[in-house]
Order: structure tokens, then sequence, then C-alpha cells
């Protein structure tokens, strides 16, 4: 390859990654742990004594949730009719204790609204409120950065594109010596080549990794932007009524305004399982209940060991007869295609030990991005020169500011999740994102007004105390009741893992104070009383 090509294409490579690299480190240090989403879910949850309302004790039998789902499924039509137009009902499993109905009013003073709605234990429907949750917060960071949810979506699917620019950039740049230096790991006191390793073997090892969430991360944030050329162009505007069935399984209907009496759920559990035997049902999708054209649709996985597991039948409401099939083993190459992808995304096909993979994968991207920045300070700094730039000052301060912000803004939101609980007998609730944002900013803005060497040192212990806190704080949680063994395990793994956060930090600290008093004095790591004996000693005598 001409060194001219290869040199346009480490260019493309640098700023592309630069333009994405602080927003993809949020995305795959959050995505890390939006793998356990669940099990964090678990760990946040409040026993029933002092939740925000008295639950029903979850049901022992799945005849057992499918009775209880009913008379919740009554109660909730007898008292809201409005309800009857579109709402979900999900059955006792990963994403509820007991059955949870949801249904949404429109035509309210603040919008769409939702409410949520269970039976407490004596049998009486109780409203819960509806409050942001630590996990889904952390999602939240995943896909949008803690922008507004439509800004920060669109954002991250053109950083997607991007993402995917750079990593076929980094292909070419270094595909031609990829077998020698694949494992390449040269320590030394060379701190440039020794992070250029590091950041190489990250990203060739994991580039299959990062192929998947290039891709699928831009098909989910912009797949409709994608598709505006073929809609326009080719298919005369008639793309979306073709691919339309099959993204979603539930086709719109109109209502009868007929009133017809809906099926029992036992019997549209039992219809759809006849559909696809071996259906996990998750969750029911009800519009126009008590309406003659009413429709339900079924949710829930197929466990067969495929890439794909996820599962929809559409029935008809009145006499649950079937309207459509939504089988992984019948799907078309397209569904098959799409919804691969993003079982690919999510890494929910291969169970724990892949979300455990799929975890390191996802904190080594975060390593990837950020040494990315480093490396491009690295290069641009004035070896033998007492002033470095300042546009490398800056970059070495917004990726300190920002990385970490990120890292300590999840870990203030988690003491949010146990200290709100403990000093109000609440939960945390609206006050999980004003910690993260207050934390992150915060951060930002000491690492902008402080020199990179000190301002690194400072905030990475301050990162490290604050992962640190979070077990204390676990041991402090004397307002819940005795755990069950798998809540225990839950709550072990999550401060065992704070604490491996914390001693990382703390080391990663140190090493950023020994080279900031022994390593090169011009660097932009550099103390600052080393810099000025430097420019001291290059100062021309009067």
């Amino acid at each position: 390859m001409k060194t001219s090509t290869l040199r346009g294409f480490l260019a493309l490579h640098t700023w592309v990654g630069l333009a994405s690299g602080l927003l993809l480190f949020i995305a795959f240090y959050a995505g890390a742990f939006t793998l356990f989403h669940h099990q964090l879910e678990d760990w946040e949850r409040q026993p029933a004594a002092t939740a925000h309302a008295l639950a029903a004790t979850p049901d022992t039998t799945p005849a057992d949730a499918l009775a209880t789902a009913q008379r919740l499924l009554d109660s909730t039509l007898a008292a809201h009719p409005a309800a009857a137009e579109d709402l979900r009902l999900w059955l006792p499993g990963e994403h509820a204790e007991t059955p949870t109905l949801y249904w949404y009013e429109n035509g309210t003073a603040s919008g769409r609204q939702t409410h949520i709605l269970t039976l407490d234990a004596h049998g009486a429907l109780a409203e819960q409120p509806e409050l942001p949750d630590f996990a889904g917060l952390v999602y939240r960071l995943h896909y949008t950065a803690g922008l507004p949810a439509q800004i920060g979506i669109y954002l991250f699917g053109f950083v997607c594109v991007l993402y995917g620019v750079a990593l076929v950039s980094g292909v070419v740049i270094y595909m031609p010596t990829f077998l020698r230096d694949l494992f390449a790991l040269r320590a030394g006191r060379n701190i440039k080549r020794y992070w250029q390793d590091a950041h190489n073997v990250v990203g060739l090892l994991s580039l299959p990794f990062h192929v998947i969430f290039a891709w699928s991360g831009a098909v989910l944030c912009i797949g409709l932007v994608m598709l505006a050329p073929f809609q326009f162009l080719v298919f005369d505007g008639k793309l979306l009524q073709v691919v339309q069935p099959e993204i979603d399984p539930t086709p719109v209907v109109e209502p009868a305004k007929t009133a017809a009496p809906l099926q029992p759920v036992t019997a549209l559990v039992a219809s759809a399982r006849q559909q696809i035997p071996g259906l996990v049902v998750e969750r029911l999708y009800i519009q126009h209940a008590g309406d003659a054209k009413a429709q339900v649709t079924v949710e829930g996985d197929t466990p067969q060991g495929a890439l794909n597991a996820r599962s929809a039948v559409v029935l008809d409401g009145v006499t649950a007869a079937p309207r459509r099939v939504f089988d992984p083993n019948r799907q078309s190459p397209g569904q098959a295609f799409m919804y691969g992808l993003f079982a690919l995304h999510f890494g929910d096909f291969g169970g724990a030990a892949l979300r455990w993979l799929y975890s390191a994968l996802g904190l080594a991207g975060a390593f990837l991005f950020y040494s990315g920045n480093l490396l491009w300070v690295e290069a641009r700094r004035r070896h033998h020169a007492p002033v470095q730039r300042s546009a490398c000052i800056r970059m070495a301060q917004l990726t300190l500011g920002v990385s970490l912000g990120c890292c300590a803004g999840i870990a203030a939101m988690a003491w949010a999740a146990r200290l709100v609980p403990l000093l109000t007998g609440q939960p945390a609730g609206e006050a999980l994102m004003p910690s993260y944002l207050a934390v992150f900013g915060l951060m930002v803005l000491w690492a902008l007004l402080r020199a990179p060497s000190h301002g690194a040192r400072e905030l990475l212990w301050l990162t490290a105390g604050l992962h640190a806190a979070v077990p204390l704080l676990e041991l402090l949680d004397l307002q819940r009741a005795t755990p069950a063994a798998a809540d225990g395990a839950t709550r072990l793994a999550v401060s065992g893992i704070a604490l491996l956060l914390a001693t990382g930090f703390a080391l990663a600290a140190r090493q950023v104070q020994q080279r900031a008093q022994t390593g090169d004095r011009h660097s932009v790591w550099a103390a600052p009383q080393r810099v000025a004996e430097t420019a001291s000693a290059h100062r021309p005598l009067p």
C-alpha cells in the first residue's frame, strides 16, 4: 500500500475516532452493566414490607399466576374502562415479581400518562408510581449518554456510522502487520508504544464484536433514516408498507364499536402455546378489550438454543383464534436477519456466560476509545518543548472529565439507589438521574480547570472512593428484609464488582501520580512544577 494512502486512512481513523470516541465510551461502559439489567433491578428492589405499596405474595405456580393476572385485568377494566383501548399485562418473570398491568391514558394535561397497576396483599387494585430505576437509567445512558431521548438516539445512530468507518480504516491500517503485532505488548520507557500496542490488541481481538455493535447500533437508532432513500427512490413511497409486517408482528386494528366479551387469560395463553409449543409467555398486549374487534398479542421466548428466541402470536380477542404467528423457527430471511442482529447486539441468547463475556468486551471497548484519545494526545505533543499545545491539553482534560465522569456518575446513582431509601424509606426514583448529572458535570468542569496530571489523579481517586463506598452502603442497608439466597448473591456480586472497579481506579491513580513525578517532563501528564522547571531552564538569560 502506498504511504500516502496509508497516511490518509490513518487520518480518517484518527479524526473519526475522536469525533465519536467519548460518546462511545459512555455507550460501552454503561452497556457493560446493562447486560445485567434484571439482576440490577433485583438489587435495587425493596422488599414487600417497605415497597411503595404492599404487593401480593408472588404466585408459586403458573396456574396461580394466570388466575392473579385475570383478577388484575378484570379489576382494572372495572375501575378504568378507558384502559380497554391499550394495555399490557406482564406475567411473573424477569420483568415483574407479580402480574403487573400497564395502561396508557391519552389526552391528559401532561400528554400520555402511564398507569402501573398491581394487586395488593388483600387483592385490591393498587397503582404504583412511575419512578425511574437504576437499571433503566443505566440502560438509557447506553443509548442516549444522558441527553434527551430523541436527540440521544439519533446522535448515537450517526455515531455508530462513524464507528463503522473507524473500524474499517483501522483494519486497513493494521492488517499488514496483523500477525506480527497481534500479541505484542511492549512495556518500557516508550509509553506511547505501550498504549499503541494495547489499543491495537484490544481492537483486533474484539473486532467481530465491534462490527456487530456498529452495524446493529446504527440499525436500532436510525434504521428508518437509513431506509429513506429506498422509500422515495426505489419503492415510490411504499417501502414502509412492505417492511412493517416484517418489523412489527402486531397489525393495527380499528374497534368495531360493538361489545363482545374478551377471552380469559388462560384461554389466550393456551391458544398461543398451541401455535408455538414451548412458548414462555412474558406479556399480553391487549387492544380494544370488550370490543368485537379485540386483538391480543401474546409475546415471549421460545427456548431452542437458536440465536433469536423472541416469539409472538396475534389472536382474535373474542375467539382466541390465531391471526398471525411470529415463530423464530418459521421466520422469513429478513426477519431472521434483523432479529438475529438485535439478539447479537443485546447478548440475550447465550445465558450467563455470554453476558459476562459481552460485559468484559464492553469494558474493553470503553478502554479502546479512551486509549485512542490518549494516543492522539501523545502523538501531537511537543517532545522537547517546555509548553505543550493547548489542543493536547484540552483533549486530555476532556477525555478525563467525560470518561471518569461517566464512571463516577453511575457509581453515584448506585449510591442514591441505596442511600435515599435508607434516609427516607422510599425508592430513590427521581433522585437517580440528577445524581449522575451532577457528578458528571462537576467532574468535567474540574478536569477542565486543573492540569491534566492533577486532574487525572484527583478524579481517579474520587471515582475509586465512590465505587468503594457502594459495599459500605450495602452494609448500612438495614431496612431491607433478610434477603433470599438469590438476592444475597446478587448483592454480593454488585459489591464485589464495585470493589474490583475501585481497586482498578486506585491503581490507575497511583500510576498517574508516579508518571507525573518521574516520567517525561515534556509530557502533558507531567506535574506542573516539573513543567515550570523545564520552562525556566529553556528561558534565555537576560
